[in-house]
Formats: structure tokens, sequence, C-alpha cells
């Protein structure tokens, strides 16, 4: 193989390796952020619990991780420069993201990212009109699903525990919380760490041309543990984001919110639907506020986290493009 290709690899693997680490860092949030701001867990306490079933939710399946890897763009139609260029792109949005406390998506930049590059490398015909469709059902559903899953869930708790008192019901989903937080955790991991392996596993695809798309074990084990990490050191200013700012919860509201995504995420990864754990759990907590009332939901701070989802997609197809043809001029 050229040097040059080997080199590529190389740098294809650190920037996902990368990418992996952001995404991890900037969806702690997901993972713990309910559960710290009801008070249930420490923040110690929740982000080990949160690492340790991130790891183990990784290591549970690859059908998210073949979908990016062979599903979004032709895989004989594109280059090492194309794959950098679009990790390169989705780890700066994701970084840049995480530095201003916003909750963005970690697999629509990966993509977006991804399809920028492939474009700007081949053409519009090399895009998997099949796999950025998934995406997209997954952009529309998600959401949707996750705000009235949870705004069913707390509606049937309001319903079943309308003469129960207060106390009893913080000590019944203070404990059950705990379990709706790990369930959250291995769910994230099942689908997100399996973006990291998708690409890793194109990029050895493209520069070994074997004769069929695998995802090798070693890259499984790799991702999962990048994303355990970067769990671990979290990312605090998102945590605030979504555990304070969006509504004020008790343990029964991070219960509903964290069930009822955990159900969706998790269902997404084993169909194979590379979805945003942030529009999930930001939906399903907006979904259980409204049972409140809808004033309780804090809808500004909403908008806000709104507008950094719909940003993604531009910035970082473009973004994709230009570092695709700026790795070009330079190797040329």
């Amino acid at each position: 193989m050229p040097e040059t290709s080997l080199v590529f690899l190389i740098i294809v693997i650190v920037l996902a390796v990368v990418f992996d680490f952001a995404n991890g860092f900037n969806d702690a949030a997901n993972v713990i952020a309910t559960v710290v701001s009801t008070r249930v867990l420490t923040p110690l306490a929740a982000v080990l619990m949160a690492a340790t079933m991130n790891f183990l939710g990784a290591l549970s399946g690859t059908a998210v991780a073949k979908v990016i890897g062979k599903g979004v763009v032709e895989a004989q139609a594109i280059t090492l420069t194309t794959v950098a260029a679009g990790v390169g792109a989705a780890a700066v949005w994701v970084l840049l993201a995480s530095r201003l406390g916003l909750p963005i998506s970690g697999s629509h930049s990966l993509i977006a990212g991804l399809v920028g590059a492939a474009v700007a490398t081949a053409g519009f015909g090399v895009v998997i009109t099949g796999g950025v469709a998934k995406v997209l059902l997954g952009l529309f559903f998600a959401p949707l699903l996750g705000f009235v899953g949870g705004y069913l869930l707390m509606l049937g708790f309001h319903w079943l525990f309308r003469r129960t008192s207060p106390a009893l019901v913080q000590g019944l989903f203070g404990r059950l919380q705990i379990v709706s937080a790990a369930a959250m955790g291995f769910s994230h991991g099942s689908n997100d760490a399996q973006k990291t392996m998708g690409v890793i596993s194109l990029a050895l695809f493209v520069h070994y041309q074997p004769p069929e798309f695998t995802i090798p074990f070693w890259v499984i084990v790799l991702s999962a543990t990048v994303m355990a990490v970067g769990t671990y050191l979290g990312g605090w200013g998102v945590v605030r984001t979504l555990g304070v700012r969006i509504v004020k919860m008790r343990p029964v509201h991070g219960f509903a919110a964290e069930s009822s995504a955990a159900a969706v995420i998790e269902a997404a990864s084993r169909l194979g639907f590379p979805l945003s754990t942030t529009h999930v759990i930001s939906s399903t907590i907006m979904g259980q506020g409204a049972t409140q009332r809808l004033s309780a939901v804090r809808w500004g701070v909403a908008r806000r986290i709104a507008v950094a989802w719909v940003v993604t997609f531009p910035f970082c197809g473009l973004l994709g493009a230009l570092l695709v043809k700026l790795l070009q001029a330079v190797f040329r």
C-alpha cells in the first residue's frame, strides 16, 4: 500500500477516536443529567455508572455500525481522505458544542460530515439514499416518540400514584431511577459508540479492500473504551443544560424521562437506526415536564438546543466538503 494511504488510515483512526471521546464527553449529560439533578446519585457515582454501562452497551451489537460504515455513502467511490475529512468535521463540531454547553447530535454531525466530504469527492451519486433516509426518519421520529413517551408515562404515574404520599413516591422512584439511568447508559453505548466502529471499519475497508465489510473485534473494544472514558470525564456544562435548565425534576420525573429514552434508543439500536440520543433524552425530559403544565418547560432553552440540531447538518456537511478539498490540495 502507498505510504500516504497508510498515513491517512492512521489519521482517520485517530480522528475517529477523538470524535468518540468528544461524543462520550458531550453525551455524558444524556445519561446522568436527570439522576444528578434529582440528587438520586452524586455526580461521581453517576459518572462511574454511566461509563460502565456505556462500555457494556457498546459491546452489545453492530447493527448501527454497519449502517454508518456501508449504508450512507458508497465505500468503493471514496478515499481515506474523504473519511478523514468527514470525521474531522464531526469532531470539530462536537468539541465546539461541548465547549459551548450545547447538547448536539454526534451521530448527525458524523453523517453530515461524511456525506459532505463524499459529495465533494465523487458527486451526489455516491450518497446511499436508503441509509440517509434511515437517519432522517430517526431525526423526525426520535424526538416525537421521546416526547410522547415521556408525556404518557408521566401521565400514567400521576394517575397510578394520585393517592400515594409524596414521600413514598420519592423513595420508590429514588431507587427505580438508578435502574433507569443504568438502562439509559447501556442504550446510549449501544447506539452512539457504534458510529465510531462504523467509521473505523469504513476506513479499514477503503484501505485494504477486503471481499466484504466487517466490524473487527478490536474496533469494537477500542470504541467502547474510548466512549466510556469520555463519558467518565463528562460534559458538565451540558449536564446543567439538560438536568436543570429545561425543567426542574424529582426522581419520578427522571425515571419517566430515562425509561422512555432508553426504550426508544435501544429499539433503534437493534433495528440499525443511528439515532441522536441527545434528541431523545431532551424530548423525553420536555414530554414529562409538559404533564405539569406547558409553562414548566423552559422552551427558550429547548429552542436553543433545536437551533443547534438544525445547524449541525449544514455546518458539518460544508466543513466536511471544505476539509476534503483542503486535504486533496495538500496531499495531491
